[in-house]
């Protein structure tokens, strides 16, 4: 006679980038070794790879490709995902702003850490006075080639990520969507951009979307209160 099978609940969220619902499972036991056997090895690639497989084995909206999300709703989603998985809380140390080197441990509810905006950000951006340039965000996958390709020099992979944002290209009579050209023709797009032009693309990926959360911590050697933002999922599990 089989065993019988363990209810799993569900859960559901919106994804920052985009507002649309997913459902979701809290990740079992066999996912969570996982996790712990990827955190153990200290392999930021390795790390990365878990929670992709995670995130594919607990999402069950289908049709969600979870290589071409953004890093920010990839981050939120995992978040979410450990808090119902494994508790709502976290321990992390913090390190004192006021000396650099005290450490303090603190509890953080991770219900509480949310994707903040910037009111300034804008995906498009108006080159000239005819042609203008639609951006989209960094994808795991596009993170993950220029983080770990130690073949690429930092302009090559700065120009790669770039390049693999642009959407569009357009104005008021036609567009030329990203798809349709090779990463070398958006390269050398981007190439032909000046100082002005491609300040404002670095103020794209300046003010994107990010997972941050404010916590105020109190330096037991001195006394002293201060404001730290932690950013990103890795904070998270320091």
């Amino acid at each position: 006679m089989p065993l019988p099978k363990i209810n799993t609940p569900t859960f559901e969220l919106e994804l920052p980038s985009t507002g649309k619902k997913i459902r979701y499972r809290p990740f079992l036991v066999k996912e969570e070794k996982i996790l712990v056997m990827a955190m153990e090895s200290e392999d930021a690639k390795q790390i990365t790879d878990a929670i992709v497989q995670i995130l594919n084995d607990c999402i069950l909206t289908r049709g969600v490709k979870v290589d071409k999300l953004s890093i920010f709703d990839i981050e939120y989603l995992f978040l979410n995902i450990r808090s119902k998985s494994v508790g709502e809380t976290v321990e992390v140390n913090v390190t004192c702003p006021d000396d650099g080197e005290t450490q303090v441990q603190m509890e953080i509810d991770l219900d509480s850490i949310k994707v903040k905006k910037n009111k300034s950000h804008r995906n498009t951006i108006k080159l000239d006075n005819d042609l203008s340039m639609k951006l989209k965000y960094p994808s795991l996958d596009q993170f993950i080639e220029s983080n770990f390709d130690s073949g690429m020099s930092e302009v090559s992979q700065s120009l790669s990520v770039i390049s693999s944002c642009i959407d569009m290209i357009y104005n008021e009579e036609e567009s030329w969507s990203a798809s349709d050209s090779t990463e070398k023709e958006l390269e050398e797009f981007i190439g032909q951009l000046n100082t002005k032009q491609f300040k404002q693309v670095e103020k794209f990926f300046e003010t994107m979307p990010k997972l941050a959360h404010t916590i105020v911590v109190k330096n037991p050697k001195t006394e002293v209160e201060s404001e730290v933002v932690l950013e990103g999922l890795a904070s998270f599990f320091t």
